[in-house]
């Protein structure tokens, strides 16, 4: 279910009201706990924490003078999606958030390259996520992604 909102204010409006209040508290524990030098914003009709330009002028070799996205917020048509480009990027913190799920959730880990999904939001591990996204800094993740992707 792609929204077409152009701010965050509006994106919450259309978010399916059973997954509203979940859906705000992972923008608090986001933004409560990723370092410092990421910015909000809409990204790809979903709600974005990227590198800002006047961090990293050289932006996102896929989209050129668009910002370096690093985790992007979805109300998806059957579930809560989180994408962040750490995990997909880097394989000691895939292995670390795989290890330290079930420490943190009854639930199955459902999970794509960089989509972790949540189905129940009952079952939504909000310290966990607090932790995965204190793992990168802004400085971190441009370092790899140059390592990885710009070629």
């Amino acid at each position: 279910m792609q929204n077409t909102s152009s701010d965050i204010e509006e994106y919450l409006v259309n978010v399916p009201e059973e997954r509203k209040e979940a859906f705000k508290k992972l923008i608090e524990t986001i933004s409560e706990n990723l370092p410092s030098g990421f910015e909000q914003g809409m990204s790809s009709g979903m709600i974005a924490w990227q590198v800002p330009l006047e961090t990293y002028p050289d932006g996102y070799h896929c989209t050129p003078g668009s910002p370096l996205p690093f985790l992007n917020l979805a109300s998806q048509k059957n579930f809560i999606a989180l994408y962040h480009m750490g995990i997909y990027a880097d394989p000691e913190l895939l292995d670390w958030f795989v290890s330290e799920f079930p420490k943190h959730s009854s639930r199955k880990l459902d999970m794509g390259k960089s989509c972790i999904r949540f189905k129940k939001v009952d079952d939504i591990p909000y310290e966990l996520i607090g932790e995965l996204v204190q793992k990168v800094s802004p400085q971190q993740w441009i370092s790899l992604y140059e390592k990885l992707y710009k070629k």
